[in-house]
Formats: C-alpha cells, structure tokens, sequence
C-alpha cells in the first residue's frame, strides 16, 4: 500500500481513518523525541525524517538528490511499520530495543532488518519509540552511515 502525497498532513489525511490517529501520534512521538538536526518530510512515499543536505551535503549514497534517511513511519497493507535506519546499522542500539520492547508490548516483536511492524494498533509503545528517537542525534547517524556505507 502506497500513499501518494506531497506533505506528511495530505499523507496522514489519506491513510484509512481507522489508523490515522496512530500514525498522528507515532509522528508526534518521533518529533517530540528526535534531536535537532532531523527534518520532517514525505521520503519514498512514507512520512520521512532524514538529515537535509544544507547538512549532509553527499545526501543518500543510493541517490544523492535524496536526504539522508533515518526514520520513516508508513501505513502499509497489513500493518504500520517504523522503519528505524539507526537500529539497523547500530547492533548495540538493535540489542536494547529488543531487550526493551517486552517491557512495553506483552505481543513478540515483529520485525525486520530495519523495520518495525505493528499489527495491531493498541500495542504500539509509543513511549519506547520516543526513548529511541532520542538514542541517535543527526552527527552520531551521519558518522554511523559513513564508518558503514562510505568506506
């Protein structure tokens, strides 16, 4: 499921009604909690958060017109997914997540390399999505990528 829109408010006026609070919140949660540094915006058809040239000139090694990409949150067929860049390139970040999500959700974790998926709306934990939004700032990701992508 794609969802074509310009802006991250025509994208979340276009998700079906009955996910739309939840994906509100989950981008509330991550702009509330993501150090300075990010920017908001529409990135590969998903709500985005990336670290803008005027920062990180080289952009995105894949395609360098793109930002950076670290967080994106999406209204897909079967659930909402968080896809968290960071967790993916740092093991000790990934390790704490895991370790942590049971804390916070009595369902297992559904995940992927990159990719957090939420099946069932009321088990969001919206608190420890915030705690690791907090985990990485802007220069810690860009260091990250480069010791792993730009070698």
């Amino acid at each position: 499921m794609t969802i074509d829109a310009k802006t991250v408010d025509e994208y979340i006026s276009k998700v079906p009604s009955e996910r739309t609070e939840a994906i509100s919140k989950l981008r509330e949660t991550v702009r509330d909690n993501l150090p300075t540094g990010f920017e908001e915006g529409i990135g590969y058809k998903m709500i985005a958060y990336y670290v803008p040239h005027s920062k990180y000139p080289d952009g995105y090694h894949c395609d360098p017109k793109v930002p950076l990409p670290f967080i994106n949150i999406a209204s897909q067929k079967n659930f909402i997914a968080l896809y968290h860049s960071g967790i993916y390139a740092d093991k000790k970040l990934l390790d704490w997540f895991v370790g942590e999500y049971p804390k916070h959700v009595k369902t297992k974790l559904d995940m992927g390399k990159s990719c957090i998926r939420f099946k069932k709306i009321a088990n969001i934990p919206y608190v420890l999505i915030g705690e690791l939004c907090k985990k990485m700032t802007a220069d810690q990701w860009i260091a990250l990528y480069e010791k792993n992508v730009k070698q």
